[in-house]
């Protein structure tokens, strides 16, 4: 499967491109590797030729041209374009490529593409990290040489002309995929579609994270080994594998989108948010999201939508919207062994819903008719985002609809009581660690004062710290009338715990204060679809005391 891959340069010296071509170097510094002689290594197994411009004096003739152009003078220009086509491996046992005809493939790519460059083309026999898999290079000055006759792909009529820039689009890089394609498979090479996302989606940035990450793996462990005990962990993984993996594990056993959000945030504590009909991941270590499409196409939620009806048909379950009795809450109650459990229940994935605008008390609207025209638009639109949302989750009725909300506003309230009640107690062993602490420092002080023969003249010498001493003992004393005063030990244990506990409470406060913000905007919507008034009339809101 050949794949394109493309970079750019702004460095002036354009002898550091060609020797990376001839020279070996250090993947992951792409630094010259040196002999013992302090000498570069000489690659072995290349073939370079130069495409207008002689290899071996393509700097100097590039730097002429700039000149001459006055072209690529300043440090923020991009001064070269850098091509990688990579073969597959299995290529060379199957269809018996070889180097020369990959370079022979190069030439031939370079000069229907790049009409008019300096160019130089050269195959490497060997892939990256001793992969095997022959790959050619195409590194074009970014300055047009010669005049060329017009081409379909160029989109500027300076394209074509000498003293122009290569112009890099995401059209461009289109057609350029395509002649790729076109080419392997006139040569009966093996070929992916380059044109449809990738199912796992793996940057350049993220490859080499990957290595580092190993490398630095493997030193540990050649250390933790050194010491005779086992290595925990032996594979390196980016946040962004990590999520692909436990993703992967998860999509393959969840028939319903329910299932699949609650079993990723069980197993793997990682949290899934639907807005605007994608998908985003929060790691567990993380405090932003991460698309879906940045991981791959087999992550967002269209393919994962596909996957869960493919699973619910393979388990020959029927899905029948319109009821709630026969649809998701079925397909979660055979999926949890015929109990709901309650985080199921109140599982929530926060949208982009909004509140329908009332046309007839909005000033704007009425001053102005394209406004009152696009709020007319984006009603409808919410309209229908929020009858979907009804009748995906069940609603029958406004009471149903109304009872939900005024369940999620009690457990919004509890939720909260929790989260004060442990944040006084976190307050109260601040208190106690504190004057603890004081205690135990000023301690010293008041035993050599009572030891002391003339203890009018030491407390008068010490009087700071034996204040601290008696205020210290003082509140100790009020919370503990019966002179058991806690270790520091075990305040700070309980400290401990309670920052654990207020952070999980205040998620799950949020959480609940989402989801209740968003069922009344449901709620108010639904009103004034069945016209029956604004929200500040029909739903009713609680009083915020608690917030």
């Amino acid at each position: 499967m050949a794949i394109l891959k493309h970079t750019t340069s702004k460095n002036a010296n354009y002898n550091d491109a060609l020797f990376y071509l001839l020279f070996e170097h250090n993947e992951n510094s792409m630094k010259p590797v040196l002999d013992e002689n302090g000498k570069m290594i000489r690659r072995h197994g290349y073939i370079l030729d130069g495409i207008n411009c002689d290899p071996f004096t393509y700097a100097e003739e590039c730097r002429e041209l700039n000149e001459l152009y006055h072209k690529n003078q300043t440090p923020g220009e991009i001064k070269a374009h850098h091509y990688i086509i990579s073969f597959d491996p299995q290529d060379q046992i199957d269809r018996g490529l070889t180097p020369e005809r990959a370079q022979a493939i190069g030439i031939e790519y370079a000069k229907k593409n790049f009409p008019g460059h300096q160019t130089l083309v050269c195959t490497h026999a060997d892939g990256s990290h001793g992969s095997g898999n022959i790959h050619v290079h195409i590194v074009i000055n970014s300055l047009r040489k010669l005049d060329v006759e017009p081409q379909e792909f160029m989109e500027r009529p300076c394209d074509s002309r000498a003293g122009y820039k290569h112009h890099q689009t995401r059209d461009y890089l289109t057609h350029m995929q395509k002649s790729l394609m076109t080419i392997c498979q006139r040569e009966k090479l093996h070929q992916i579609d380059l044109l449809s996302p990738a199912k796992a989606k793996v940057t350049e940035r993220e490859y080499w994270a990957q290595q580092r990450g190993q490398k630095e793996l493997d030193t540990t462990n050649q250390e933790v080994i050194a010491f005779g005990l086992t290595p925990a962990k032996t594979k390196f993984q980016t946040e962004k594998q990590y999520l692909r993996d436990a993703i992967d594990d998860v999509a393959r056993s969840s028939t319903t989108l329910v299932q699949f959000c609650t079993t990723l945030w069980e197993k793997y504590k990682i949290r899934v948010t639907d807005k605007r009909g994608r998908f985003s991941y929060m790691h567990p270590e993380r405090t932003k999201n991460i698309t879906g499409r940045s991981l791959g196409a087999a992550y967002d939620r269209d393919y994962l939508m596909k996957v869960f009806a493919q699973n619910l048909q393979n388990a020959g379950q029927a899905h029948v919207p319109s009821s709630p009795e026969t649809s998701d809450n079925a397909d979660i109650l055979k999926a949890f062994g015929g109990v709901i459990p309650e985080y199921a229940k109140i599982l929530f994935i926060k949208t982009d819903l909004r509140l329908v605008v009332d046309l007839q008390n909005n000033v704007k609207a009425q001053q102005s008719r394209a406004y009152a025209q696009k709020v007319k638009v984006s009603n409808l639109q919410q309209m229908a985002k929020t009858i979907a949302y009804v009748q995906e989750n069940g609603f029958n009725s406004r009471e149903e609809l109304q009872s939900a909300y005024d369940d999620l506003i009690a457990k919004r309230k509890d939720a909260r009581k929790a989260l004060r009640h442990t944040e006084d107690r976190l307050k109260s062993v601040n208190q106690l660690i504190h004057y603890t602490g004081q205690y135990l420092a000023s301690k010293d002080v008041h035993r050599e004062m009572l030891k002391a023969p003339n203890k009018k003249r030491f407390r008068q010498e010490h009087q700071t710290e034996i204040e601290l001493y008696e205020t210290a003992l003082k509140f100790l004393k009020s919370q503990f009338p019966d002179g058991k005063i806690p270790s520091m030990k075990s305040l700070k244990q309980e400290k401990e715990n309670l920052t654990i506990q207020k952070k999980a409470q205040q998620e799950t406060y949020d959480y609940f204060k989402d989801y209740a913000s968003e069922m009344k905007t449901i709620c108010s919507n639904v009103e004034a679809i069945l016209g029956k008034g604004s929200a500040k009339e029909t739903v009713r809101t609680e009083q915020h005391t608690l917030d």
